[in-house]
């Protein structure tokens, strides 16, 4: 009898069926499957492995840390990825620390001045991330200056001295200490946001400002228009959930001339959260993840606008943290209640500021306490 790529058996010299080709490569391929279904929670575990360490492997990069070469010391990276020894992390109380700045950077007026500061706290034993924004404007009596120019005095007293101060000054508001530091200029933030392909961003009510500055017209005279009207751009966006690109993005987190609610330092911080959040969601999508090239661009991008005192080994370690935590991020924003906006005066510098209600830094200990202990806070 001829063989026949469709029959599964046919029939032998003595009457009895007997297997094709086609019939003995079914059972060969149905055999191979049942011994891969019986391991598949192995291969499910490899996989998720292998991308997370790859990933990571690559984000190690965008900070511009890693310096020394050779397989060893990739092999130890991911062996602190799996096994997150602890001593290579400073951390008090099972929390790491980290404030994150963006600065004006390049092409901005001042662009030394950290408008965004945002105190990071990771947990080593509850997959938890804390995020708390500091209001730009608190008045920091011993240096008779605002918060967000501590950067910029500390890197005219010395070079990288920018970060040390700010830490120091940070760690007297919040009362915790400042284990790393990372900043970021505003120029480079557009840039990675380009790099993503846009993010996701729920806006919560709809706002106009029309006193946005425009880059490069902060000196303009505008043909002698006592407003100045040549150096702002009116903005506006929608309650909703929005795709911004980079300037877009940008825009969002920066603008502080709004009507009533959005107008205010409070409402900014808040803005900067969702942005950091809905960047967060990007990158560990599958769109992001599963492109070599765009976690490619995304590190050049990074490198250039980027700096930090995090070590290689600890930010495995906190990499990996942030990773079980995807999922439980808390963001938060100073209680007005704890601060006071005193009238200007020559004790301020004529500026428009603001101090603890107290004259001291206590409640704002108090607070910050409860909520890093997750307790009902006042």
């Amino acid at each position: 009898m001829q063989e026949t790529e469709t029959a599964q058996s046919e029939l032998g010299k003595d009457g009895k069926p007997t297997l094709t080709k086609v019939g003995k490569r079914n059972i060969a391929l149905s055999r191979l499957k049942r011994k891969i279904l019986k391991h598949v929670w192995l291969l499910r575990v490899l996989l998720v492995a292998g991308i997370f360490i790859g990933f990571y492997i690559v984000f190690l990069l965008l900070g511009g840390l890693v310096r020394k070469t050779g397989a060893d010391f990739y092999l130890g990276l991911v062996k602190d990825f799996v096994f997150t020894p602890q001593p290579k992390v400073k951390s008090l109380n099972g929390n790491t620390n980290i404030l994150i700045l963006g600065k004006g950077g390049e092409g901005h007026e001042a662009p030394d001045l950290t408008d965004t500061m945002i105190f990071a706290s990771i947990s080593h034993s509850d997959p938890e991330v804390t995020l708390i924004s500091l209001p730009r404007d608190l008045w920091i009596t011993d240096l008779r200056a605002k918060l967000n120019s501590t950067y910029y005095w500390g890197n005219k007293k010395e070079p990288g001295g920018g970060i040390i101060l700010t830490k120091a000054t940070v760690e007297e508001i919040v009362g915790q200490p400042i284990h790393y530091g990372v900043i970021i200029d505003f120029s480079g933030f557009k840039r990675i946001v380009e790099v993503l392909g846009g993010i996701e961003v729920g806006v919560e009510r709809t706002f106009t400002d029309n006193k946005y500055p425009i880059a490069g017209r902060e000196n303009d005279l505008c043909g002698g228009d006592p407003e100045y009207k040549c150096r702002y751009e009116t903005i506006e966006f929608k309650k909703g959930l929005q795709h911004m690109d980079g300037e877009t993005a940008l825009k969002f987190v920066r603008s502080r001339n709004a009507e009533v609610d959005e107008g205010t330092d409070f409402a900014r911080a808040a803005r900067q959260q969702k942005v950091l959040s809905a960047i967060k969601n990007k990158v560990l999508s599958r769109e992001i993840l599963f492109s070599p090239k765009k976690l490619l661009a995304l590190k050049n991008e990074v490198l250039k606008s980027v700096e930090t005192d995090i070590t290689p080994e600890a930010g495995t370690i906190l990499f990996r943290r942030t990773l079980q935590a995807r999922n439980s991020v808390n963001s938060h924003v100073f209680p007005e209640g704890l601060l006071i906006n005193p009238p200007k005066s020559p004790k301020y510098d004529n500026l428009y500021v603001f101090i603890p209600k107290d004259e001291s830094w206590g409640e704002i200990h108090e607070w910050i306490e409860c909520v890093l202990r997750k307790i009902n806070c006042k």
